[in-house]
């Protein structure tokens, strides 16, 4: 039976990318898989794989048309989100496309790569979760 792994984004510097993405969402390096062109970053909690880090050699894509998205529940957890985030090494996005009253910001990892921080209390469905 088929089904979805985990992300993978593709990254210049490896050791860079597995600082960032641990302290970001809480992940853990794993040696599952390890060499020198991946890595793959577990939950803490042992839950199982989260994202796979792959060295590559081609340029982050200024509108990818895959991306993560991360969530918080409120507009003020989002800021310092965004803020955090930052000071780990992510960068503001001029994003030229943002609806009127976004409910996500955009920001790129250290490599480039775009990701959207999103307000989940601000969503069209006012933040509820959809059904399984």
């Amino acid at each position: 039976m088929l089904r979805l792994g985990m992300p993978v984004i593709g990254v210049t510097d490896i050791p860079r990318a597995v600082a960032f993405w641990t302290a970001a969402l809480g992940l853990v390096a794993v040696q599952e898989w390890q060499s020198e062109t991946w890595r793959t970053l577990n939950h803490a909690d042992g839950s199982g794989r989260a994202l796979g880090l792959m060295r590559s050699a081609s340029p982050a894509e200024p509108r990818p048309r895959i991306h993560l998205d991360l969530f918080t529940d409120s507009a003020e957890e989002q800021q310092a989100e965004v803020r955090r985030l930052i000071g780990l090494g992510a960068q503001s996005v001029a994003w030229d496309l943002y609806p009127p009253e976004p409910d996500f910001v955009v920001l790129a990892d250290p490599d480039g790569n775009i990701f959207c921080v999103v307000d989940l209390s601000h969503t069209p469905s006012g933040g509820e979760q959809p059904a399984p």
